[in-house]
């Protein structure tokens, strides 16, 4: 007869664990780490070509239909466990950014990093584009951070511990103009797609984008590259931002702040003093009804690049449609059971007509 033990069932579960990491050896740098990355950006401006190019999937893109998950794995050596990447894709431009509730969430926000795709080639696009995308994931954001919180309040010891989470981002003292920016909560990547298109605009235009990324980018302590999936050497500097967000890869010391070549400005690496003032002769016409230097910057950009609506129509196909989803089975299933909906619909309108007469 088996000796019945006196230990609870969480003193036996937690000395199962501790057999098993002595038996394995598990240290805590060869334990799998995992991340999460969230893309989003300007519709059909790349996101899906970018992604898998630095995955190294050779595969055809396809427009992505709303949300897609995939994930990434890299091995850190020899014998040693793989790093994951959770990775999110954001279909759609600006008309689906309700679903950011999705990938950002209390138990991803610990390893989450942002993506912000624009196409360069859209310049009367892009500000909309890239304000209504950021607000939507900071609004998610900082509404996650409240929800993380007040779950942790409710921990034993929560009032002698630090809050594991936190709606503002804190920069290291030396941080270019630390006091005067507007961190993004969780680490940001702006990307200007389509590099290839964008060089042959007007160099004083391309100057005006250039420029206002920059912005942008210091103003949110964020990183900032432009790239094409036509150019490999620029593609593999997108690779070392994206593995650095992805699996803690070192991204590279490499910097550019020209505004006649690719842009390559690691976070921290840029500052106001060295992005000047915005380019327009207008500027203390404009600078009167601007409320803050952000709004300024915006107005300058749009008196240069009038915006497009970005009120942008859900034109997303059905999915039970789209070849690319196939299933002969199931498609004649569902085929079968639209006739038999629309047959319900028929008998029950003659039933609500009879009713109707004999009333």
């Amino acid at each position: 007869m088996p000796k019945i033990s006196s230990d609870t069932l969480w003193e036996i579960a937690a000395e199962e664990v501790r057999c098993r990491e002595e038996d394995e050896g598990e240290t805590a740098t060869e334990r799998t780490s995992e991340r999460t990355v969230f893309l989003m950006g300007s519709k059909s401006g790349g996101k899906t070509s970018i992604l898998l190019r630095c995955l190294d999937r050779d595969e055809p893109s396809k427009p992505t239909l709303a949300l897609e998950y995939t994930f990434g794995r890299r091995a850190r050596g020899h014998n040693t466990p793989k790093d994951i990447a959770h990775l999110w894709e954001l279909g759609g431009g600006t008309s689906l950014s309700d679903l950011v509730q999705i990938p950002i969430t209390p138990v991803s926000i610990r390893s989450l990093s942002l993506i912000l795709i624009l196409d360069l080639s859209k310049p009367n696009a892009l500000w909309g584009t890239m304000e209504k995308l950021l607000q939507a994931a900071q609004a998610q954001l900082e509404k996650v951070f409240t929800q993380a919180q007040q779950a942790e309040k409710g921990k034993p010891g929560a009032k002698h511990q630090t809050p594991a989470h936190s709606a503002t981002r804190v920069l290291p003292k030396d941080y270019p103009d630390r006091e005067l920016l507007s961190p993004f909560p969780v680490p940001l990547l702006i990307i200007g797609s389509k590099y290839d298109i964008f060089q042959e605009f007007d160099s004083d235009k391309k100057k005006v984008v250039s420029k206002t990324l920059r912005f942008i980018a210091h103003y949110y302590a964020a990183s900032l590259i432009f790239t094409s999936i036509k150019s490999e050497s620029l593609m593999s500097k997108a690779k070392s931002f994206f593995s650095h967000l992805a699996f803690g890869v070192d991204r590279g010391k490499t910097v550019s702040c020209d505004s006649t070549k690719p842009l390559i400005i690691p976070a921290g690496s840029d500052s106001f003093s060295q992005i000047g003032s915005p380019p327009t002769t207008d500027v203390d016409v404009i600078s009167r009804h601007a409320k803050t230097p952000k709004d300024l910057w915006k107005k300058v950009y749009e008196s240069v690049f009038p915006q497009e609506g970005t009120s942008e129509q859900r034109e997303l196909k059905d999915p039970a449609k789209d070849q690319q989803y196939n299933e002969p089975q199931i498609d004649a299933m569902r085929a079968q059971k639209d006739q038999e909906l629309e047959q319900y619909k028929r008998n029950a309108a003659k039933s609500w007509k009879g009713l109707e007469l004999e009333t």
